[in-house]
């Protein structure tokens, strides 16, 4: 069931292009309201809305926001010119959008006529928190470097939802992003991970594509019950298409949940049992314990002989995300109380560059 309530727009506390924070009021309570404009179209005061109160009844972590489903004040809207490929297919909020592979496309040939990533660095991560550092030292070490961000729909949907998307395209750190399967709002719209890949290579023209869901990973405490097990299948279809996948491990000694300590169980299980292809895997060089943590949990893994794991330094990574003004907090801990997390995000982006650079690096064997 979906929770739906009736809300009049009583404050507009923060707008761009593509969305819009609202603060509404429903039976003499207040509650911030996101409406995606693309979607629902322009609000204004007084407007009232049908709202999607379901995650807020739920207490389920989306910063505290309702979402729009109509404006009431402006019920009829027309679809755009162009598009015939819908995502959220067959329910009541199914939307149109101009799939960068569709045959009306000008891009459309490029996909029949795609040979290979060439070798192209792709790096692979799960949780959204990862994508700033991940970007950071890229743009540090290689500033003129053009990445392409492909968000899958493992998470939330609507790009829009990201400030720190948002963020990056401003600063101009991030060239162009690419929405797959039912994700929307992307510079490019594509079908599914190997199109997303193609767009990346052939229309953006990107040096590196960095893939990994939007806001809101799902988690069941079971050993294949979560979104982020998409790695292992991203992986394969890096390597399916000529690139070379970086997979990023996920890394914590803050996590209390024991299960997510050292390297997480999300990442022991894609890369001993869902990924089928190899991937460079990078480890920041810890203290002593935290080091033989580590190695101790891959001993009991196949995944010292399927993948090339990567030990490297990563004093000058630490220094950079630590002089980052991009907002590094994952899981609500700051840099400072999950450093191995964020400098591990870091160290893919080097190793990407380090492929970059030199093709035939030793990383490859």
């Amino acid at each position: 069931m979906i929770g739906i309530k009736l809300g009049k727009v009583i404050k507009i506390l923060k707008e761009d292009e593509n969305k819009t924070e609202v603060l509404v009021k429903i039976k003499d309570k207040e509650y911030k309201a996101i409406n995606y404009n693309r979607l629902t179209g322009k609000i204004n005061l007084e407007d009232e809305l049908i709202l999607n109160t379901t995650a807020l009844d739920l207490s389920l972590g989306t910063g505290g926001y309702h979402f729009v489903i109509s404006n009431l004040n402006h019920p009829n809207k027309d679809l755009s010119q162009g598009g015939h490929i819908v995502k959220l297919r067959y329910s009541p909020y199914q939307l149109k959008v101009f799939a960068s592979e569709e045959q009306d496309s000008k891009d459309h040939d490029c996909f029949n006529k795609f040979k290979s990533l060439e070798g192209m660095p792709v790096i692979v991560g799960t949780l959204h928190s990862m994508l700033p550092p991940i970007i950071e030292v890229l743009k540090k070490l290689k500033p003129d470097i053009k990445i392409s961000y492909i968000m899958t729909d493992a998470a939330a949907l609507p790009i829009d939802l990201s400030n720190m998307v948002t963020n990056l395209k401003e600063k101009k750190m991030i060239h162009k992003t690419i929405t797959i399967g039912n994700a929307f709002g992307g510079d490019l719209d594509c079908v599914n991970i190997y199109n997303g890949l193609i767009a990346s290579k052939e229309i953006t023209k990107c040096d590196i594509a960095v893939v990994t869901m939007g806001p809101g990973i799902v988690g069941t405490g079971t050993k294949f019950g979560f979104t982020g097990i998409e790695q292992g299948n991203i992986i394969d279809a890096v390597s399916d298409l000529g690139g070379v996948p970086i997979a990023v491990p996920r890394m914590s000694f803050a996590d209390q949940r024991k299960r997510h300590q050292g390297i997480s169980h999300h990442t022991l299980t894609v890369l001993d049992t869902i990924a089928k292809t190899k991937a460079i895997v990078g480890f920041p060089q810890l203290e002593q314990e935290k080091q033989e943590y580590i190695k101790e949990q891959l001993k009991n893994t196949f995944i010292l002989s399927k993948h090339k794991i990567v030990y490297k330094d990563c004093k000058e990574i630490y220094h950079i995300l630590r002089d980052s003004n991009l907002n590094m907090r994952t899981m609500g801990r700051s840099f400072e109380e999950e450093k191995e997390y964020f400098m591990t995000c870091g160290l893919s982006a080097k190793i990407a560059l380090k492929l970059l650079d030199d093709p035939q690096s030793n990383l490859l064997d």
